[in-house]
């Protein structure tokens, strides 16, 4: 498989939230890449583990609502954007995270996109789960930033 450079726009589940953080961006992208510290405070992830530099092609482990996960770095750009995914339980998952500059600190966006078979087998409630997964995994990471 060649290494993806975007979500699967045709994937049949695709979810692009954002959300507007009143920290700085360089802030914000830090907190969101410190893999090893999600469990701090993205209550949502019981584990991760990334213990090599965070890179394309670095793996890192976590798991989410009891699903164990592996996930690989398709493409980053230091402080603005990080592409990552991979396969757990039948769920071929990329996500995309961008960071930009607003006035007031940073806008985060969130792209994910689903695909196989067990996304194919239910796709409105996969759509529901990546909705409701992406937005809480946002609030967090706002809440987790603007405390700092």
């Amino acid at each position: 498989m060649d290494t993806p450079t975007d979500v699967d726009r045709s994937a049949p589940v695709l979810t692009e939230i954002d959300i507007d953080v009143d920290a700085p961006r360089d802030a914000v992208w830090r907190l969101h890449t410190d893999i090893n510290a999600w469990p701090k405070w993205q209550k949502d992830i019981s584990e991760a583990t990334l213990d090599q530099p965070l890179e394309v092609g670095a793996t890192f482990d976590w798991s989410t609502f009891g699903m164990a996960i592996t996930s690989t770095v398709y493409a980053i750009d230091e402080g603005s954007r990080i592409l990552w995914g991979g396969t757990a339980s039948g769920i071929t998952a990329i996500h995309e995270w961008t960071f930009s500059d607003t006035p007031s600190g940073a806008r985060v966006t969130t792209t994910e996109s689903f695909a196989g078979d067990a996304v194919e087998a239910d796709t409105a409630t996969m759509q529901a789960l990546l909705d409701q997964s992406l937005q809480s995994w946002l609030q967090h990471l706002k809440t987790a930033a603007e405390e700092r």
